[in-house]
């Protein structure tokens, strides 16, 4: 999509976890835990795979896994009416042990502004506790892996 950058936010945490626990985490849609949200997603984890958000009340929401570099980054892109909502992932590996978990949401394309307060209100004061809930739920899986071991 081309066009202008809209809105932009991004947000960093860390984790006690390993890079590669994170990744594997992270890209397995049964972790994705955000109500009452329920994510799909077509086939495997690649890019160019394609996934749904399922909201209650509201059509389908389809969105397309892109740039996948494996236990480094992804991108998640919504498609919108001349706009595209990105959702960037990143994981970079501050020790053996703890990972930098960080998400840049990216509204862009020729129509990116009809959607800005909306986007804006979903997601901009919500991005924090979002990552750190993630970053928690991630560490009490890998605890929770570990103590079965």
């Amino acid at each position: 999509m081309t066009g202008h950058i809209a809105w932009q936010l991004e947000h960093s945490v860390e984790a006690d976890v390993s890079s590669s626990f994170a990744w594997n985490w992270r890209t397995d849609v049964k972790n994705w835990d955000d109500p009452p949200a329920h994510f799909q997603l077509d086939v495997p984890f690649a890019s160019g795979s394609w996934g749904t958000t399922v909201l209650p009340g509201q059509p389908p929401l389809r969105w397309q896994i892109r740039d996948v570099r494996p236990h480094t980054s992804f991108v998640i892109d919504m498609p919108l009416d001349q706009a595209v909502l990105s959702f960037e992932w990143r994981f970079d590996a501050v020790s053996e042990r703890r990972t930098r978990i960080t998400q840049r949401i990216v509204l862009s394309g020729d129509n990116a502004a009809a959607y800005s307060d909306q986007v804006h209100a979903n997601f901009g004061a919500t991005l924090g506790d979002g990552m750190k809930r993630i970053a928690d739920a991630m560490m009490r899986a890998e605890r929770s892996m570990r103590s079965t071991l």
